[in-house]
C-alpha cells in the first residue's frame, strides 16, 4: 500500500507541471509576453518548458527523483517570487502559497526518497 501511495503522490505533485507545459506549447507567444511583463527574456520559456517535461516524468518514474525533485523545489521556489510575489491580488497570493506548497513536497521527496515503485530502486541482495 506504501508503493501505491508514494506513486500517487508522485503522480498528483508532478501533474500540475505537464499541464502547465502543453499549455505553454499551446501559447507560446502569450506567454513569452506574459514573462516578458514580468522583466523576464521571453527565450527561457523554451528551458522552462523542458524542466516542466522531463523533471516531474522523472519524479514519477523514480529516475534521479531526489535531483529531479530538488530541481522542481527551486524552481517553485523561484517562480514564486518572480511571478507571484503581488499580495494585493488575491489569486496571485494563492499561486505563490500554492507554489511554496508544491516546493515542500518536493522536499519531503528529496529527504525521503521514493519507495520500491521507482527505476532507481536499490536492489535487496541476499547473501548466501
Amino acid at each position: 500500500m506504501a508503493n501505491l501511495l508514494d506513486l500517487l503522490g508522485r503522480i498528483l505533485i508532478s501533474a500540475l507541471f505537464l499541464v502547465s507545459a502543453y499549455d505553454k506549447i499551446f501559447s507560446i507567444d502569450g506567454t513569452m509576453s506574459w514573462m516578458e511583463g514580468f522583466g523576464m527574456p521571453g527565450f527561457l520559456l523554451y528551458p522552462t518548458i523542458a524542466i516542466e517535461i522531463i523533471l516531474p516524468l522523472f519524479v514519477i518514474i523514480g529516475y534521479q527523483a531526489r535531483i529531479s525533485a530538488g530541481l522542481l523545489a527551486i524552481f517553485c521556489i523561484a517562480t514564486a517570487f518572480v511571478f507571484h510575489f503581488d499580495f494585493v491580488d488575491q489569486m496571485q497570493t494563492i499561486s505563490f502559497l500554492k507554489n511554496l506548497g508544491l516546493a515542500g513536497g518536493f522536499l519531503f521527496i528529496v529527504a525521503n526518497g521514493t519507495k520500491d515503485w521507482a527505476i532507481d530502486k536499490e536492489k535487496k541482495y541476499v547473501r548466501l
